[in-house]
């Protein structure tokens, strides 16, 4: 009669090495990144590192007033952020040129959309003494 699993004294057998004692998963860049970028100032980055503490002043003062999303949200790119347990994010290396690139893209897409909505703000008010037709006189 066998026993399973097999003692480790049978010759060829070798034992699983133990699990270790605090099996947290790494976390993501990917998603570190696009919570940081698009609900940061909610402090959502920091709920999903682990840091809940910093994550509730962030929810409370909406991201520092947008000061502290910048400053993750630079964090991240750069590199530099760290979960709970101190560690690094593992994928930064193979996702980085991409998060640069549509973050430096949703950046100037903003930038351009306000001026192009300042045009349109601003120019109508210039011009309406300039236009009596158009307002009906």
């Amino acid at each position: 009669m066998s026993t399973y699993p097999p003692p480790t004294g049978v010759p060829g057998y070798v034992s699983p090495p133990p699990p270790p004692a605090t099996a947290t998963p790494e976390r993501s860049f990917i998603a570190t990144w696009m919570f940081a970028w698009l609900l940061g100032f909610l402090g959502v980055d920091r709920f999903y590192l682990g840091k809940i503490g910093t994550g509730v002043l962030k929810l409370l003062t909406i991201g520092g007033l947008g000061i502290w999303w910048l400053i993750d949200l630079i964090l991240t790119l750069a590199g530099v952020q760290r979960d709970k347990e101190g560690r690094l994010l593992p994928d930064f290396e193979e996702h980085k040129m991409i998060a640069w690139i549509i973050t430096a893209a949703g950046f100037g897409l903003s930038l351009i959309t306000t001026a192009i909505s300042r045009v349109f703000v601003l120019v109508p008010d210039q011009m309406w003494p300039m236009m009596p037709w158009w307002m009906g006189q």
